[in-house]
């Protein structure tokens, strides 16, 4: 709870475009843990959210690649699909049309028997359309 949870939830508040380096900060106690199935991801998630909310998209890139690298650490935890659309997000702060696409790509292959009308999945599309 000390190491993981309580981090990664103060990094979330702290989070902004101007505060990136005390979320990341924050999140240095979890490092330890984040590849523990217990944390389910979350700070590696929360860290790769940071550096794009920063705009640091080869940072942000780092950390989702993990997520994707190790799905047999947490295979149903919804960071891993949410991850290709970060890393599509990373590649596009990035300018890197061809990666930010194959990346969209990727999430829509694993988002599609999803509901149309979510939120996440129509925001990703309007992005992927602006790439095209």
């Amino acid at each position: 709870m000390q190491s993981v949870y309580l981090p990664t939830a103060r990094a979330v508040l702290d989070a902004g475009p101007t505060n990136s380096e005390k979320s990341i900060e924050t999140l240095r106690p979890a490092t330890r843990f984040e590849l523990g199935s217990d944390a389910s991801f979350q700070p590696i998630y929360v860290r790769g959210l940071v550096y794009l909310r920063a705009r640091q998209g080869q940072e942000a890139a780092v950390e989702f690649q993990k997520i994707v690298d190790h799905r047999g650490v947490s295979p149903l935890a919804p960071e891993y699909a949410l991850a290709h659309l970060g890393l599509a997000r990373a590649y596009a702060l990035q300018r890197d049309a061809a990666k930010a696409r194959a990346a969209y790509q990727d999430f829509f292959a694993l988002w599609k028997d999803a509901d149309t009308d979510i939120p996440v999945l129509k925001e990703a599309k309007a992005e992927y359309g602006k790439l095209q």
